[in-house]
């Protein structure tokens, strides 16, 4: 059998935009004027003052702020015929427009995205729940069915507790089938409404709120902690991301102590700045850990870790560059392994600071199979402070000219730095407020900076 049509009631002026014929005096179209144009009774809920839709959040359009014409879905099944909704003004003065739906099926036919507020009446059975003793199927049906919608619950006189379990179950409000007038539901509808945007407007920045906070503990447990258990040397870092208010971009680094006292140290970057290049440097960097751990070194080393790059990157066009060191137990020397990547720092008491030799550097991961990347080795002394940094760091601008900084400018800074007694946390904080500073501002790279110090 086919559904009946849905009835729409015929107000000719919501269609035409028209204004109607002005009633009489203390008629009902004049009583609801002068509801919406009153103040709010002191029992009424008003919407939340604080409520804040986060930045970036596009609001539902059956959220959006206080429309200025009103549609009404009304879900009752009214056998006589008889409408049991009075005729209705919104602010303007023009006929809030009333939509009539059966039953459930035709409901969800009509709730469009214009539709701001469900009258449904709680003595409706809920579809395909015949025999279910729960007295509010049906309000939960059309919750699920319209999360985004204001809703009020129609009862009987005697029946308000089922109301008020409707308000507890997420309706706005619930209103008394034999005491509706225009007065009172004009008022319910805006309120409620009105209710329904405070609160999805709430949740919506709890929720962002709450995302935010396990973005930033997953991003902060996803960079190291350093494993020099045992170890003589220093270890400080500086980290920073080139995406806006994010704890990790595309740069990488990681140090581990082996068993035979060997410390090795590693910085990297994958080319690009999103989540994904960042997620990426995160397996480059565990897939290292447990290379590194396992007793590879070197040209093995980096062969390998190419295979990762190769298995996870989203493009063949991604690659990503890198600086490896192993360092003696003694302390005195190291092994240099560059994969398209700059060359470290070296700082020793009484010698200017100096770049490691690049002459045997090897291509960035990723770019050609069958790659080779020969181990340099390197003579530090009995005291000494390498310095680890990503290109982040060296290709700020300087000043007004947009030369870029480069290794040169960048050595000048950490002198300048050690000049001034700074060591350890303090002068790569500084080196890297100082590069900001020469650039004018912000640096838009990722920038990881690490440094490692022996003393005697």
């Amino acid at each position: 059998m086919p559904a009946p049509a849905p009835r729409q009631r015929a107000i000719p002026a919501a269609e035409s935009g028209r204004a109607p014929a002005a009633p009489p005096n203390g008629g009902p179209a004049q009583d609801t004027a002068e509801a919406l144009a009153a103040p709010p009774s002191e029992n009424a809920a008003p919407p939340s003052e604080n409520a804040v839709v986060p930045a970036g959040t596009a609001p539902d359009r059956a959220e959006t702020a206080a429309p200025t014409h009103l549609t009404l879905l009304l879900i009752e099944d009214d056998p006589g015929g008889s409408p049991i909704v009075p005729d209705l003004l919104d602010q303007a003065g023009k006929p809030i427009r009333v939509r009539t739906a059966r039953n459930l099926t035709e409901a969800e036919r009509l709730l469009t995205d214009d539709v701001h507020c469900i009258l449904l009446d709680l003595a409706l059975p809920a579809p395909g729940r015949a025999g279910d003793d729960d007295e509010l199927a049906v309000l939960k049906h059309v919750l699920e069915l319209a999360p985004r919608h204001a809703v009020l619950a129609l009862t009987s006189a005697d029946d308000t507790e089922r109301g008020a379990a409707a308000v507890r179950v997420g309706a706005q409000d619930y209103l008394v089938r034999d005491e509706l007038d225009g007065r009172l539901l004009s008022r319910a509808i805006r309120y409620a409404v009105e209710r329904k945007r405070s609160d999805s407007a709430e949740r919506r920045l709890a929720e962002g709120r709450l995302r935010a906070q396990e973005n930033a503990r997953l991003e902060r447990g996803l960079l190291p902690t350093p494993l020099l258990e045992g170890s003589p040397l220093r270890f400080a870092a500086r980290y920073r991301p080139g995406r806006s208010r994010a704890l990790l971009g595309g740069d990488f680094y990681d140090v581990v102590r082996t068993p035979d006292g060997t410390v090795h140290a590693m910085i990297g970057d994958v080319c690009g700045h999103g989540p994904d290049e960042a997620a990426l440097g995160v397996e480059l960097r565990i897939a290292w850990r447990a290379l590194t751990l396992a007793g590879l070194c070197g040209d093995d080393l980096l062969g390998t870790l190419q295979q990762v790059l190769e298995h996870e990157r989203a493009d063949d066009e991604i690659f990503a560059t890198l600086c490896t060191v192993d360092i003696a137990p003694d302390g005195r020397r190291a092994g240099l392994c560059l994969a398209g990547h700059p060359s470290p720092l070296l700082v020793r008491p009484g010698l200017p600071a100096r770049l490691l030799p690049y002459d045997d550097n090897g291509p960035a991961l990723g770019l050609l199979s069958g790659a080779r990347w020969p181990r340099m080795q390197v003579e530090l002394g009995a005291e000494w402070s390498l310095m680890l940094y990503t290109d982040g760091l060296i290709e700020g601008r300087v000043g007004d000219s947009g030369e870029r900084l480069g290794q040169d400018g960048m050595v000048d800074v950490v002198r300048r730095q050690l000049t001034a007694g700074l060591h350890g946390e303090e002068l790569l904080q500084a080196a890297v407020s100082e590069v900001r500073d020469l650039n004018g501002g912000e640096l838009t790279d990722d920038v990881a900076v690490l440094l490692l110090d022996r003393a005697p």
